[in-house]
């Protein structure tokens, strides 16, 4: 059996600039590592919750509820689990607000690296891009749902705006030891 790939894990908050960080990430790794495959929370929720009921899966109603998050992020997570032991590394962008689930993660792929992108909230709420934070929307995390913050990150960025995207990644990338990879 071939080498096991990796899961580079990138959580936060809606808005910390997880998609951003984790897709130039991903970019640079896909140039080294063809087999790279990019995921992103929001993306796969949609997927999982509209399954066919003719495939026999369980059609999740509302996706943004605290049970549907917790059933989609174990769904992701298998998946990225299976791709990295086929030998494809993967990069996912999600916010997987649970704790079990991440600790699931570390116990269950062996090649696992959690990058937490985190931000103050007054960035958050300056940037607010999906306004999630000035709408008075429900089911948001980190307002009326619990987000359990990553307390056993491989690697803490802040990211409120001292740096660009590009050197985040710079950093993110030296910190886990890929200087050297070919």
């Amino acid at each position: 059996m071939g080498k096991k790939g990796t899961v580079y894990f990138f959580t936060g908050l809606a808005g910390a600039g997880k998609t951003t960080i984790g897709g130039l990430f991903y970019q640079r790794l896909k140039a080294l590592r063809p087999e790279a495959v990019l995921l992103d929370g929001d993306q796969m929720r949609g997927a999982a919750g509209h399954s066919s009921p003719d495939t026999g899966a369980v059609l999740i109603e509302d996706r943004y509820t605290t049970e549907a998050r917790r059933v989609g992020a174990f769904v992701l997570f298998r998946f990225c689990r299976d791709l990295a032991e086929e030998g494809r590394d993967v990069v996912v962008c999600s916010i997987s607000m649970y704790s079990d689930v991440r600790r699931w993660n570390r116990e269950n792929i062996e090649n696992y690296r959690e990058i937490y992108v985190r931000v103050t909230r007054e960035t958050l709420y300056r940037r607010d891009q999906k306004k999630l934070y000035s709408s008075g929307a429900r089911n948001v995390v980190g307002v009326d749902l619990p987000y359990d913050e990553p307390e056993h990150s491989t690697v803490v960025v802040q990211n409120d705006g001292e740096e660009a995207p590009e050197m985040i990644v710079d950093r993110v990338w030296s910190l886990l030891g890929l200087d050297e990879m070919k």
